[in-house]
């Protein structure tokens, strides 16, 4: 049975680094540690980090290769090898061309007032914990509190290689059914929360992505939100509208405005990508009309608390009993399954 099991590895093994492309990866490293020679290397610092990134990405996946490359050159091959495999498979899906980039997360509150609010700071927490346990970088860009509890709305920058790839299909409606704990009647309640995941795009990156100055309208005004007092007393905060569209971006999360001048810019590029994606042109400037926000649709995802615990994936139909641990950020086997495709199976006895 061991050597059964062993042989299937390593044949898993080899089709997975004919499927990693290697000598294409050892061609784009030797590529980035070109360019970080060029004599103008550090004279943009937003794209040396970027290409710092990309090198740093490309260094940790061959490196792994490498390792386990070393592993199976030895008898027996141990347990958690498959584990590693299967985590390194995941990668040989994201092909698409925007995959590789870092993402901008957005959560908006649907209807339902404060128990909406209140299941986004949830989703929030969940996908801050999930982003915890992979490593990733994670900041909050922007963020608009509810009066009495909860979140309106908010943009988490996630500053890693192919975050984009593993949380594009997170893209849609959440709903939550449970018990009210904002109603005195404890009364079940069903709240929906959208989500948007945006692929945060460098300066350079994508020529058609590039803004006219012409078509924005640009307001500066006094932040409410992080930053304290400095931010109160300075236009700090952006808000960004182009006027083609009518797509308007806020942003206020850094005392500085040109910060956040930046940053609304690039929450801006992120969303004109995901416009041409839908209307499928090439170029911004061929985008008629004006912006139709997502609208909230058939929800994508249910997490139910009351009558029972079950949170089920309507696309895949992956399904998890342990509804806490989900919100725990326990995101693995709903994000697996969607970038791998993988329709019906079911993880709720997985342990």
């Amino acid at each position: 049975m061991i050597m059964k099991n062993n042989q299937k590895l390593r044949q898993k093994w080899a089709s997975l680094k004919k499927a990693l492309g290697l000598e294409e990866l050892k061609k784009e490293i030797r590529a980035l540690e070109k360019k970080m020679k060029e004599p103008n290397f550090w004279r943009n610092p937003a794209r040396a980090q970027q290409v710092l990134q990309e090198l740093a990405a490309r260094e940790k996946l061959w490196q792994e290769v490498q390792d386990l490359e070393q592993i199976f050159r030895q008898s027996p091959l141990p347990p958690s090898l498959a584990s590693r495999l299967q985590k390194l498979e995941l990668q040989t899906f994201l092909t698409s061309p925007y995959d590789r980039y870092p993402a901008l997360l957005s959560l908006h509150a649907g209807q339902g007032g404060v128990e909406a609010m209140d299941w986004t700071a949830m989703l929030l927490r969940m996908y801050l914990r999930y982003g915890e346990k992979k490593g990733w970088p994670m900041k909050i860009i922007q963020e608009i509190r509810g009066e009495e509890a909860g979140i309106k709305s908010v943009t988490v920058e996630i500053n890693q290689p192919y975050c984009y790839g593993y949380l594009k299909h997170e893209h849609g409606t959440h709903r939550l059914v449970r018990r009210s704990p904002f109603n005195a009647n404890n009364l079940r309640q069903t709240s929906f929360a959208l989500v948007e995941v945006l692929p945060l795009l460098g300066e350079d990156t994508l020529p058609q992505l590039q803004i006219q100055e012409k078509d924005l309208l640009v307001e500066t005004f006094r932040s409410s939100g992080p930053g304290g007092q400095h931010a109160n007393k300075t236009e700090s905060a952006v808000r960004l509208k182009h006027l083609p569209t009518g797509l308007t971006v806020t942003v206020s999360s850094s005392r500085s405005q040109l910060s956040n001048r930046k940053t609304a810019l690039n929450l801006l590029k992120g969303k004109l990508f995901q416009l041409m994606q839908q209307q499928k042109v090439a170029r911004i400037q061929e985008l008629k009309g004006h912006y139709v926000p997502p609208t909230w649709g058939q929800q994508i995802r249910s997490y139910i608390l009351d009558p029972y615990q079950l949170v089920k994936d309507h696309r895949t139909g992956v399904t998890e009993k342990n509804a806490q641990a989900v919100l725990d950020g326990d995101l693995e086997a709903f994000i697996s399954a969607e970038v791998r495709k993988i329709p019906g199976k079911n993880y709720s006895n997985r342990a």
